[in-house]
């Protein structure tokens, strides 16, 4: 029997199911890295539901960086799967990945802490793998980038357009996630260049049940606060603004993406535009906890971006 977790990400995801054509899976491979994320739940759940309902996808190859959880097991049942651990910086790892016909390289440290904690590595997973994992990729076949809306960081007046780009330096303390991401984007195009079917999705803010408990960006931040401490504490006043995108429909356009794309790159963003101090007090509000605003403007996260459209 399925978790409650896994439950819930399998019925949110039917919506997936209605609104995309897998039938170009059938008979075919596909490798998903970052598998046990938040958007790699869904994936995996909506491939679930393809392959239940007749599209006979010949093996689905989930890449995760650790011991996945029992929610992410229960979503892999009843559907040819193959778990393969290991660390995507690691070229000697990439080099035994399984030749796919479909890929999704959704791995990286999308967490700000966990990406300014390991610059190098965020590096890494965005260049390193992006170029080994074309590799993977047998002729014919087609790849998917899961880049950021924060390329954008820096620009004024959303929303922004997938010619535009943002001005942040490399010497900003977000520069290994950005550039890192940029640079994945420019492999991409080098190979759509070659002929390859290829796109780099820049997806904004996503959100969704099946996030892992050490999540500690905001949304998860302020539900955790308001379950276990009764109260959300701001540390600053809020006024930054972000615009949030559920999983479902996330993941739905990057499949649409994957299968059909033109286009060298696409922004996945949604329209749900809120400040941090909204955001706060709607949750507060759905829970009836109070929400707490410093008397002044504080520091906030280093480099942390004003607009995240």
């Amino acid at each position: 029997m399925a978790s409650i977790t896994a439950s819930l990400i399998l019925q949110d995801s039917e919506i997936i199911l209605s609104r995309v054509d897998f039938s170009e899976l059938d008979g075919k491979t596909i490798l998903i890295t970052g598998a046990s994320g938040l958007v790699g739940h869904y994936l995996v759940a909506a491939l679930r539901l393809a392959y239940k309902n007749g599209v006979d996808i010949s093996k689905i190859y989930l890449v995760t960086k650790s011991k996945p959880t029992n929610c992410f097991v229960d979503l892999t049942r009843e559907m040819p799967v193959e778990l393969l651990t290991g660390d995507l910086a690691d070229v000697n790892f990439l080099s035994e990945l399984p030749m796919s016909d479909y890929i999704i390289h959704a791995a990286g440290y999308g967490q700000p802490g966990k990406f300014m904690d390991n610059q190098v590595k965020t590096l890494a997973l965005n260049t390193i793998s992006t170029l080994k994992l074309f590799e993977r990729l047998n002729q014919g076949g087609k790849y998917l980038f899961l880049s950021t809306s924060e390329v954008y960081n820096g620009l004024t007046a959303p929303p922004f357009k997938e010619d535009q780009i943002g001005t942040t330096n490399t010497d900003n303390f977000r520069s290994c996630y950005i550039e890192g991401k940029r640079s994945g984007e420019a492999i991409v195009y080098a190979y759509r260049n070659k002929g390859v079917h290829a796109s780099s999705a820049r997806l904004s803010l996503a959100y969704g049940p099946g996030t892992r408990p050490d999540d500690v960006r905001v949304i998860n931040e302020f539900i955790k606060k308001a379950l276990f401490n009764k109260r959300i504490e701001l540390k600053d006043l809020g006024t930054s603004m972000r615009t949030y995108l559920y999983v479902t429909d996330a993941v739905e356009i990057l499949f649409n993406i994957l299968f059909k794309s033109k286009e060298g790159v696409y922004n996945v963003g949604g329209h749900s535009r809120t400040s941090i101090l909204d955001l706060a007090k709607s949750i507060g509000k759905s829970i009836g906890i109070p929400v707490i605003t410093p008397d002044q403007q504080g520091v906030g996260l280093s480099g942390a971006p004003d607009d995240v459209y």
